[in-house]
């Protein structure tokens, strides 16, 4: 059985190191970053099955990353706090995190909540929601990353490509705003603007659209942003 795939983010390289250590003797693959540059980084170079993240970062504010890793994908996220951060926990749970472990933390703890949100995520697994998504006769493999044709065949996509698409077809036809879709592709050195969305939906709509100027697909609604047509 293949082994599961854990980042773990956390700017404290003693505490970050003890915590890959003790996953990896448990049978995991760790990979390590320890600010938000890192696990921008980390996340468009591979998937993984959860994201351990410490909200508080030198960088980047852990709570807009949870919010930006919700806006385009499912990954498991479980949160590192302080055990003051009673108000960023439950922020962090209203933006879309599974669990939090407080700081400093037991290994034991860790890893059994680590399991326990792994079991919950492999039991969604089994349902359609693990299941690449129709966007029309195309399928959008979030786990993969990958989308494939009628023909089946792939489409190559960047990375802020597949952000937004991955956004747009989680949102299952609402209409997402351009800041929405800033927050799904983008990171702080990426500069993004609300041009830049529109310059990725015309990209997008040049590889998977038959009539780019009169698209089926990827919808405007004017002055309100884009949602993907419902099949």
């Amino acid at each position: 059985m293949k082994s599961q795939r854990i980042l773990v983010i956390e700017d404290d390289e003693f505490t970050r190191r003890l915590l890959a250590a003790f996953l990896e003797k448990s049978g995991f693959q760790v990979t390590e970053g320890g600010n938000g540059q890192d696990l921008h980084a980390r996340t468009r170079e591979s998937a993984f099955d959860l994201i351990v993240l410490d909200l508080n970062l030198p960088d980047e504010d852990g709570l807009v990353l949870t919010r930006q890793l919700r806006a385009r994908s499912r990954v498991p996220i479980l949160m590192l706090t302080s055990r003051d951060d009673e108000t960023n926990r439950l922020v962090g749970f209203e933006l879309g995190a599974d669990d939090y472990v407080t700081k400093p933390c037991n290994p034991n703890e860790l890893l059994a909540r680590v399991r326990a949100i792994l079991n919950r995520s492999a039991a969604t697994d089994t349902s359609d929601a693990a299941a690449p998504i129709a966007i029309k006769d195309y399928a959008l493999d979030l786990q993969r990353h990958r989308l494939t044709d009628p023909k089946g065949q792939e489409i190559q996509l960047t990375a802020g490509e597949f952000h937004l698409l991955s956004a747009l077809a989680m949102a299952n036809g609402r209409v997402l705003s351009r800041g929405q879709l800033i927050d799904a592709v983008g990171s702080p050195e990426d500069a993004l603007t609300e041009r830049s969305v529109d310059v990725l939906i015309s990209r997008l709509r040049r590889k998977v659209e038959s009539n780019p100027q009169e698209p089926e697909l990827i919808i405007t609604v004017p002055r309100h942003g884009y949602r993907l047509a419902v099949t």
